[in-house]
């Protein structure tokens, strides 16, 4: 049988990590074996639906490269693929198993359901009108008392499943509730419309949170009522977050950003964070980390979907990130940085490859690109102490020489490149019998104004130019003086 997963998200919001991190197992179980990758939106709750909500799925799923093979945008031979569109479908399923005494409705009013909720005895429905007779139903129905279907379930025993991650789980019947199917305006409930949605769409493998495992046994209930074949399930290990002081909890926004487009605003790229996600539950069979989509697709299997939570770690993604901006060519880093560049140059024309000469290296969020060199643009105030550095064994009665001798010494170069302002630094420090470093930071301290650059005295005074770079150093001297 072909395998086939589905990623059937509800449009209420932004898209989280957890969320995202099913999509891309799905995806990967699916392209792992040949099979299909469809997208089914679940609107059934409309009550939380957010305007906008459809367009960041999308857009989602197309940033993160998760292309689905059948959709409500692209169609396929299983729709409508939007649970709404296929609200007729559902009644006549739970209609069925009423026939079947399987399923009955329930006239319960909303008061009398929490009067009971609130009697610690039932814990929940107390099955009042599962044996209702048909006399009584028939009257009900000629008044037209509002109801919703609810399954029998089974009063005795227990149910057992396999999950591919957990194992095999066993639940007590006595322990479940009849569960309602159809809701009293007519929409199917959330497991009522999933188990018949993948179902009626040849879906093979179920991938979810773990803290669906307790729902698990009125699905396959639903399924034996049925007499349909179960599908695989494979529950993911929760996602954790950890705090300031070392807590560990659900990973929230508390920890930080947990959203796809929050995260991409934050300067990580897309590739990045679905390397990173995939190993949120899973390992790979080597100590490889770095890993393509398409390479994922090769690399992906079940057995080594781990049962333990797993901690979303900043840092280790501003690791990837690191890794991945470093093994860019110098052109597709600077396309990726342009936008960040003229974020500070604005119209100021400005070389972006000698920009990417200095940052590629040494950036690990695209959004740190700004901060990192806006004293390009603008020389900030700073304090004359600075020229103070004891590894560079500079202090304020050293700097002022030595700055004015730069100056002097760059006031006569004619041809300016790195090569030629090093080689001048260099053969200054060994005429002056001093070191390379004592020579570099006061020319590095004048020209940007603050001790941590990216980039050393020479790439910086290349950058600026040799009419900048002067005006600058001059500035340095009055401070100085």
């Amino acid at each position: 049988m072909k395998v086939r997963t589905r990623y059937a998200p509800s449009p209420t919001g932004f898209m989280h990590v957890g969320n995202l991190r099913t999509a891309l197992y799905e995806y990967l179980i699916a392209k792992n074996q040949g099979g299909s990758f469809v997208l089914r939106i679940e609107d059934t709750d409309q009550e939380r639906l957010v305007e906008g909500a459809v367009d960041v799925i999308y857009n989602t799923l197309k940033v993160a490269g998760l292309k689905h093979d059948e959709g409500p945008d692209i169609g396929g031979d299983f729709g409508p693929y939007v649970q709404s569109e296929r609200k007729d479908m559902y009644l006549p399923f739970a209609e069925q198993l009423i026939k079947e005494g399987k399923a009955y409705r329930c006239f319960c009013t909303k008061e009398r359901l929490e009067s009971i909720q609130q009697d610690s005895e039932f814990g929940g429905y107390d099955r009042h009108c599962r044996d209702l007779s048909q006399e009584e139903i028939d009257k009900l129905l000629a008044e037209g008392v509002p109801y919703v279907i609810r399954q029998k379930m089974p009063l005795e025993g227990s149910t057992t499943f396999v999950d591919a991650v957990f194992g095999e789980i066993t639940v007590e019947n006595s322990e479940l509730q009849d569960q309602i199917l159809i809701k009293s305006d007519g929409f199917p409930t959330y497991n009522f419309a999933n188990v018949i949605d993948d179902h009626t769409m040849g879906i093979t493998h179920v991938v979810r949170g773990c803290e669906y495992l307790s729902s698990t046994p009125k699905y396959n209930l639903l399924y034996d009522a049925f007499g349909w074949e179960i599908p695989t399930y494979v529950h993911l290990p929760l996602i954790m977050g950890k705090d300031a002081e070392g807590n560990v909890s659900k990973l929230s926004k508390r920890h930080g950003s947990t959203g796809f487009e929050d995260l991409i605003k934050e300067g990580y790229l897309p590739q990045v964070i679905i390397n990173y996600i995939a190993l949120l539950g899973w390992c790979p069979k080597g100590n490889e980390e770095i890993f393509s989509l398409s390479e994922l697709e090769k690399e992906f299997c079940v057995e080594n979907i781990s049962k333990s939570p797993a901690v979303f770690d900043y840092q280790k993604l501003q690791w990837f990130n690191a890794e991945y901006l470093r093994a860019m060519s110098d052109e597709e880093f600077t396309e990726i940085a342009k936008p960040y560049y003229d974020s500070v140059f604005g119209d100021t024309p400005y070389d972006g490859s000698k920009l990417t000469a200095i940052l590629k290296a040494r950036t690990t969020k695209l959004t740190d690109i700004p901060d990192m060199i806006k004293f390009f643009k603008e020389l900030p105030d700073y304090d004359k102490e600075l020229f103070v550095n004891k590894k560079s064994k500079t202090n304020l009665e050293n700097s002022p020489a030595i700055l004015k001798t730069v100056t002097e010494r760059l006031e006569a170069l004619s041809d300016w490149s790195c090569d030629a302002i090093k080689e001048l630094l260099i053969n200054l420090a060994t005429e002056l019998e001093l070191k390379n470093g004592t020579v570099m930071w006061p020319a590095r301290i004048a020209a940007s104004g603050q001790t941590v650059t990216p980039g050393g005295a020479v790439e910086i005074l290349d950058i600026l130019g040799k009419d900048e770079t002067l005006r600058r150093l001059y500035i340095g001297l009055e401070k100085l003086s």
